[in-house]
């Protein structure tokens, strides 16, 4: 439920499935679980599951925000792959991923680099708002010298 209900902070999912295979899964959870689900995480996970237009219009929004950010990558030369969730994986010919992202991130890069070598080249970009995005791709324009940076 983090990436479809927007819920990362409470830690909360289900499953459905066989009896006996959600017994082999609550055995496997009970062993290395040390976060119990607390009531205001269940509360939480039962008003998104009760809440559907709210999830629908919270979908609408990161869909459109990923096209979005989709068209802006593309526009500044950025290889994107397809993506069905709320982040993008995204790599420019002329610059490596990593350096590219510390540079772009606000914080001065708080997310360590991805140090798989099929993705390593990749930035690994979450949907955010309309704000988010008009600042992300302002500063990428800029580390690839294309514009000055928003102030």
């Amino acid at each position: 439920m983090s990436k479809s209900r927007a819920l990362a902070g409470l830690r909360v999912g289900y499953a459905i499935g066989d009896a006996d295979l959600i017994e082999a899964l609550t055995r496997v959870k009970d062993s290395f679980n040390s976060y119990p689900l607390g009531r205001l995480a269940q509360a939480g996970a039962i008003a998104s599951l009760e809440d559907e237009a709210y999830f629908q219009q919270s979908r609408a929004r990161v869909i459109e925000g990923r096209e979005r950010l989709n068209r802006g990558l593309d526009r500044l030369g950025f290889e994107v792959l397809p993506s069905s969730a709320n982040f993008v994986f995204a790599r420019h010919p002329a610059h490596e991923g990593a350096r590219a992202g510390r540079r772009a991130a606000p914080t001065g890069g708080d997310r360590p680099p991805i140090s798989r070598p099929r993705i390593s080249d990749y930035l690994r970009i979450t949907v955010g708002t309309d704000e988010q995005i008009d600042r992300l791709l302002s500063a990428l324009s800029h580390i690839l010298g294309n514009e000055p940076a928003a102030a």
